[in-house]
C-alpha cells in the first residue's frame, strides 16, 4: 500500500491541499480562491467560514484521491497566514467577526500609543517582536472592543480566539480540540518566547483574558 502526506496549505487567498508520496513527491493538489474584503482603507477580511469550506472541499478530494489509489495517509499538516486573527463562539462555532487578515492596518494608531508609552522593549524582550498592526494581538483587542457580542461570551467562557490554525483544528476535530504550536503562537505578540507560555503582563496590559487563548 502506498503511503502519503497530507499538507493544508490555507493561505491568503486560496487554501489548497497537497497529497505528497514519502518521497516528498506530489501526487496530487486541490485549490480554492476564496473572497477578499476591505471594508475601509488599510482594512483587510477574511470570511472565516469560506476559509472552512474552501478548505474541506479541498482536502476531501485529497483524501479522495488517495483513497482511489488505494493509499494510506500517515498524517495531515497545516501551513496558514499566521498572523491572520479569528474569535468564535465555543459553543455554535460561529465566528464572532470576520478574520482580521495581517495585512490589515486598523489598530495602527493604537500600536503607536503603545509606542508612545514607552512599551516597545517590554515587548520585544517578552516577544520578540516589535509593536505593530501585523501580529495577532491588537486585533484581538479591536474585535473585543468592538463587536459587542464578544463580552457576552467572554463572561460565559464562550469565546474563543485563535490564528487559522487553530480555527481549522477546532473545525476537523468537531470543537474538541483547541490548540496551536510555538511557531504560531509566537506570531501573536502574546506569547513569551523566553517561558514558551502565554505572557500574563501583556495580556493583562492589553485587556485581553487568557481564558480565550490557545493551549500551546
Amino acid at each position: 500500500m502506498k503511503k502519503f502526506i497530507i499538507s493544508i496549505d490555507q493561505g491568503t487567498t486560496s487554501s489548497r491541499v497537497i497529497l505528497f508520496n514519502i518521497n516528498g513527491k506530489i501526487e496530487f493538489i486541490s485549490k480554492y480562491e476564496f473572497k477578499q474584503y476591505f471594508p475601509k482603507n488599510g482594512w483587510v477580511e477574511h470570511n472565516p467560514n469560506e476559509i472552512w469550506s474552501t478548505t474541506l472541499k479541498a482536502l476531501r478530494q485529497v483524501i479522495s484521491k488517495a483513497n482511489k489509489i488505494k493509499g494510506h495517509i500517515l498524517c495531515i499538516g497545516i501551513a496558514n497566514q499566521r498572523e491572520t486573527t479569528i474569535l468564535w463562539n465555543k459553543k455554535t462555532g460561529k465566528p464572532i467577526y470576520n478574520a482580521i487578515v495581517w495585512q490589515d492596518r486598523r489598530t495602527q494608531q493604537y500600536c503607536k500609543n503603545l509606542k508612545n508609552k514607552k512599551n516597545e522593549n517590554f515587548f520585544r524582550k517578552k516577544t520578540g517582536l516589535f509593536i505593530d498592526p501585523y501580529f495577532s494581538a491588537t486585533k484581538i483587542k479591536w474585535i473585543l472592543d468592538n463587536v459587542k457580542v464578544s463580552k457576552k461570551l467572554l463572561k460565559s467562557n464562550n469565546l474563543l480566539f485563535g490564528t487559522v490554525d487553530t480555527f481549522l483544528i477546532w473545525k476537523l476535530t468537531n470543537g474538541k480540540k483547541h490548540l496551536t504550536e510555538a511557531t504560531n503562537a509566537s506570531r501573536t505578540m502574546l506569547f513569551n518566547i523566553n517561558t514558551n507560555q502565554w505572557d500574563k503582563e501583556i495580556l493583562k496590559k492589553l485587556n485581553i483574558p487568557k481564558k480565550n487563548s490557545t493551549k500551546s
